[in-house]
């Protein structure tokens, strides 16, 4: 699935935003991607995309929840250079006395257990490189709580957590663990999934934030993180835009 000497970079929950975005900047470093996510025409067009930009990139169908459809996939690959866990996602902003159960499974089966499938898989691959790097995208909500936010900050931690193990578990091996934890990004799609299409309510999150955090600007700190020198590793990058001091205090012009 390689050119000679190319190394393989790839991508889960590629079809849109952070993920999308990844695709692209890696491919640009000289990565060939592999992206990964449900949706088969999104990641067939960028593919494309790629591809007609001089770049390399194959698409592959995945449910990163489907561990025998994971380990299939996994087959394909002798040496692996950058994984990138991006799958995941937010549903719901309701408090804990109401919210869903079933949102909070969803949530932590796509990050965490959808994560830790992929990681797993990969891992022969990354080590057997000699050079490999884990990105685990979490979120400024696996390090601060807020209202409304429980299932999707619960699942988070837990993204996070497996990251800080797995860096301790494999310390000493040629693989480094990196953890990004974005803050406020306005992509076209994550809002409006959390609020099940709802625009109006997905609007207002980011209402008044002169320039929240791009899909690009995330995927620009990722590619720097994976393109250190091989003894570097950025343990953790939180990066929220200018306006977002935290997750509760953000500055709204009138």
């Amino acid at each position: 699935m390689t050119a000679a000497g190319t190394p393989i970079a790839v991508v889960t929950g590629a079809s849109s935003g952070i993920g999308a975005a990844t695709a692209r900047g890696l491919a640009a470093a000289g990565y060939r991607v592999v992206l990964t996510a449900r949706r088969k025409d999104r990641i067939e067009a960028l593919a494309a995309e790629i591809n007609e930009a001089g770049h390399q990139a194959t698409a592959y169908p995945l449910d990163v929840t489907d561990r025998a459809a994971v380990d299939e996939f996994a087959t394909a690959f002798r040496t692996i250079g950058v994984l990138v866990n991006n799958a995941g996602g937010a549903l719901g902003a309701d408090p804990v006395a109401t919210g869903d159960p079933e949102d909070w499974r969803r949530m932590y089966e796509t990050n965490v257990i959808g994560t830790l499938n992929v990681t797993q898989a990969l891992l022969p691959a990354l080590e057997a490189s000699g050079d490999g790097t884990v990105v685990i995208l979490s979120s400024t909500a696996g390090h601060a709580t807020y209202e409304g936010g429980g299932g999707y900050v619960a699942a988070k931690n837990g993204a996070r957590v497996l990251a800080e193990t797995l860096r301790l578990e494999i310390v000493g091996r040629p693989v480094r663990v990196v953890e990004v934890a974005p803050g406020m990004v306005k992509t076209e799609e994550f809002a409006t999934t959390r609020f099940r299409g709802d625009a109006d309510k997905a609007a207002k999150v980011y209402a008044g934030v002169a320039e929240p955090l791009t899909a690009e600007d995330v995927a620009d700190t990722i590619t720097w993180a994976v393109t250190r020198p091989s003894h570097v590793n950025i343990d953790l990058l939180v990066v929220r835009p200018r306006a977002q001091a935290s997750n509760t205090k953000v500055h709204r012009e009138q």
